[in-house]
């Protein structure tokens, strides 16, 4: 059994953004030399996430707005958490978004459902983020 491993760094510029990854994905992937296996790709950072999804401008809107809803931004004395950040929205917005995905990885390729892409999600941004891609498998 192989195994590849990869660090992938992002620095948003606004505080929350939603980055369509799978093409980096796909290149992993393609480095791994991998034809048969699971991929994990995980965000090392507690306010940001990694999902799968369509990748449309509209439903992007609509996960913020939805987010936005469930755990607001401001006002920021409305959080515990927020004595010494402002990010305690940020942490909720993960806990709802998840940490991970994995695919499986059929003929080389990710085993995707139609219209399914792998995206970066940050909720706390303007620093640089890790994001891990494993990959096991043949």
């Amino acid at each position: 059994m192989k195994s590849y491993r990869k660090e992938l760094w992002f620095e948003t510029k606004n505080r929350r953004e939603y980055i369509n990854i799978t093409p980096i994905i796909e290149e992993c992937l393609k480095e791994s030399g991998i034809k048969e296996g699971m991929l994990l790709c995980n965000a090392m950072h507690i306010t940001s996430s990694v999902f799968i999804n369509d990748d449309e401008s509209g439903l992007h809107k609509d996960i913020d707005n939805f987010l936005e809803k469930l755990a607001p931004e401001k006002p920021y004395d409305q959080y515990y958490h927020n004595g010494y950040e402002d990010n305690a929205d940020a942490h909720l917005k993960r806990s709802v978004m998840g940490r991970e995905v994995v695919v499986a990885v059929t003929n080389g390729k990710l085993d995707f459902g139609p219209w399914e892409q792998i995206f970066y999600g940050e909720f706390d941004g303007k620093r640089k983020k890790r994001v891990l891609v494993k990959i096991i498998g043949e």
